[in-house]
């Protein structure tokens, strides 16, 4: 490692130059990166309803299908505008009562299951299909040229709409979200550090691993809008401690050495030993989300760790030039330090460690049970701002066609005429059951199908199969829309076992089914992982379990709050922010531990070398911690869609509940079990009984 620091410092002019350049391809990477918008499409390829899904995208033309509420409008300008969104690239078809029977023929001629599907009051409704998946880019552009084509009164629902809102909203406010994560990351690091520039330098210095980390995603081939937003947060949140390792190495160096270059070459020497290892956890716990059957969280998962790698590399190769550069400046315009080290605190810690312990083991059962219970949302409409087009345009489906989500049940062409009407009039009859569309209610039994309508004909019968739609009062992740496709699985399955649902609610119903598996997996793997690292790390039985055991502490108390406060989560939040907050936060851990073995061999009793532990270490804890509130806070602050919302307030509260934990909680743990430490730890120093002045 000598030898790499010092050709890092000898040719780092050189290796900034090159830093730069490779910005332009990362800014091409990160324009050329498609953005996913549908979460739902991260279901596993094998449950039923992605099944019906690629049945119906493949055999049926109905990728997506969405619904157009027209209110005030004359059936002749209906066809009008109907013509015109037929017209746009994207849109596969548009189905509407003309298709079955001209506009001159009165409504009453109508079947009455058409009549009541299509029609209510002064409003009508549309149903469009689409050539590719809900959230394609072709998809979401026509959307959009939907939107500026229908009137004013008229309001788009569905699953496209949803994904069209959300990735506005998202592209609108992704700027506002990383200035102020900036800004208020710039204000603690200013409160943290002595000199007025290096908070900026180190902002310059972050800048290109988040850079890279965003132009890199492109041989991913997708992100997702969740992680798109939460990338430049977090890799602020839990990498900016490494540019502070980096600058207090170099600023306590050059005090012993004598030039800049041989301080900074062993500055990168040591960092990167401190850093490669803590950052190690913090990739694990990102990499424990790639086990998840959503795959969303293998999305999140990836980037992020790859963003932490990016972000050692980055603080070992491109920023040792920056605070060369600007060393002067940095030296020049200092200020007190207002994160200032805890310096009475550790005493008092010491003196109620037993009180400590006491409310620990109180509070760790109930917390644990809150957390289990805390209530969770699925359904990805009840979090988006009501203003949102798309969350109108459900509204109206809703109340005035009575149609929350729409069921696409896919059977057997063999089936018989008979048993296809058996099973709609079994449907008719379930509670929540809207209506039901399928040839043998439109066009009647005894019509032979090759004198049926062509556009029932392709819409009905394809690769196999019938459709059947059915339309639900029930909202998708309702326990009463899951009932009611459990009734429906039931009814199915004794007409025809290869039967399948899709629709919004089957999807949803998958989600829940799959997300309940990934919860209780996610935070097993990521626990097990950190604590095999940190056995690893200090050659102990013990240390990992008291490490682990105060972060998942910190976890419950903060996944346990809403369960108190009555609130319900987003249900990705449960799953990954337990396992960030345990990866991230632990570094603080270990740092503390590293400290209070250090004050040890250095010959203190164990109070006073937790006194000095806590008091040498709190500063960077508080500064890190605080960065990482920061960071999440803005966000939780600034957006409007209550899952980002949610996730970053979270996160910034897991942040300063770990360092609170990790500053009084952890003590109390390391002086108690000590002696335990010392019998199941490798080369842990043994307690000198003499005491020794603190430092």
């Amino acid at each position: 490692m000598n030898r790499l620091s010092e050709w890092i410092v000898k040719f780092r002019n050189k290796i900034l130059i090159v830093a730069v350049i490779l910005l332009i391809p990362s800014v091409f990477g990160y324009i050329g990166t498609r953005v996913n918008y549908d979460i739902l499409s991260y279901l596993p390829q094998d449950v039923e309803s992605m099944k019906a899904q690629k049945i119906l995208e493949d055999d049926f033309n109905l990728a997506s299908v969405d619904m157009l509420v027209v209110n005030h409008m004359e059936d002749k300008d209906v066809v009008k505008m109907k013509q015109e969104i037929e017209k746009i690239d994207g849109v596969a078809k548009v189905y509407w009562r003309d298709d079955v029977l001209d506009i001159t023929v009165p409504r009453e001629m109508i079947p009455d299951e058409l009549q009541k599907a299509l029609y209510a009051k002064d409003s009508t409704m549309m149903i469009i299909t689409f050539e590719e998946g809900t959230a394609s880019q072709r998809t979401l552009n026509a959307i959009s040229e939907i939107k500026k084509t229908a009137s004013k009164d008229c309001f788009l629902g569905g699953m496209s709409a949803i994904a069209e809102d959300t990735k506005e909203m998202v592209d609108r406010e992704i700027i506002l979200y990383s200035a102020i994560a900036i800004a208020l990351v710039l204000v603690v690091l200013w409160l943290g550090l002595e000199s007025n520039v290096a908070p900026f330098v180190f902002m310059a210095g972050i800048a290109f691993p988040i850079i890279y980390n965003f132009g890199t995603n492109y041989f991913l081939g997708e992100i997702s809008y969740i992680t798109k937003a939460l990338t430049l947060v977090l890799q602020l949140a839990v990498t900016m401690d490494y540019s502070i390792f980096l600058l207090h190495r170099y600023q306590e160096e050059k005090g012993k050495n004598a030039t800049k270059e041989e301080a900074m070459a062993k500055a990168i020497k040591a960092t990167f030993l401190s850093i490669s290892s803590s950052s190690i956890t913090t990739i694990a716990g990102f990499a424990a989300l790639c086990i998840m059957r959503l795959t969303l969280g293998r999305d999140i998962g990836i980037v992020m760790a790859k963003g932490v790698i990016l972000g050692v590399v980055s603080t070992i190769l491109i920023l040792p030039s920056l605070l060369m550069i600007f060393d002067d400046a940095i030296e020049r315009h200092k200020h007190t330090i207002l994160i200032r080290p805890m310096v009475k605190i550790p005493a008092w810690i010491i003196d109620h460690t037993k009180v400590i312990l006491i409310v620990f083991v109180l509070l760790f059962i109930p917390m644990a049970y809150a957390q289990g219970h805390t209530e969770k949302y699925y359904d990805l409409i009840a979090g988006l701002p009501d203003d949102f087009q798309s969350v109108i345009g459900t509204k109206e489906l809703k109340e005035k066609f009575n149609m929350t989500t729409t069921h696409f049940i896919l059977v057997d062409d063999k089936l018989s005429n008979k048993d296809v009407s058996s099973i709609c009039d079994q449907i008719e009859k379930m509670d929540g059951i809207n209506n039901v569309l399928a040839y043998e209610k439109v066009i009647g039994p005894n019509v032979a199908m090759e004198f049926e309508p062509d556009v029932i004909a392709d819409l009905v019968h394809n690769g196999n199969r019938k459709l059947i739609v059915v339309n639900s009062d029930y909202a998708s992740a309702s326990d009463q829309e899951n009932e009611q496709l459990d009734k429906l699985d039931t009814l199915l399955s004794k007409y025809d076992k290869t039967a399948v649902i899709g629709g919004e609610g089957s999807l949803t119903r998958d989600l829940i089914k799959v997300t309940d598996i990934d919860f209780k997996m996610v935070n097993i793997v990521s626990v097990i992982l950190i604590f095999v690292i940190i056995a690893m790390t200090f050659k102990s039985l013990s240390l990992p379990a008291i490490l682990v055991g105060t972060i998942e502490f910190a976890i419950c108390i903060n996944m346990g709050i809403p369960f108190f406060t009555h609130t319900t989560l987003p249900f990705i939040a449960g799953i990954v922010i337990g396992t960030i907050q345990l990866g991230a936060t632990v570094d603080y851990a270990i740092l503390m531990t590293s400290r209070f073995k250090e004050e040890l061999e250095a010959g203190k009793n164990k109070k006073h070398a937790i006194g000095s532990a806590i008091k040498h270490s709190s500063t960077s804890i508080m500064t890190s911690g605080g960065s990482f509130f920061a960071a999440c806070m803005g966000v939780a602050v600034l957006a409007r869609m209550d899952l980002l919302k949610s996730m970053c307030f979270l996160l910034a509260r897991g942040a300063l509940i770990s360092v609170i934990c990790i500053l009084f909680v952890l003590p109390a743990l390391l002086i108690s079990f000590q002696e335990i430490i010392e019998r199941t730890t490798k080369n842990w120093p043994e307690e000198k009984r003499s005491v020794i002045n603190e430092e």
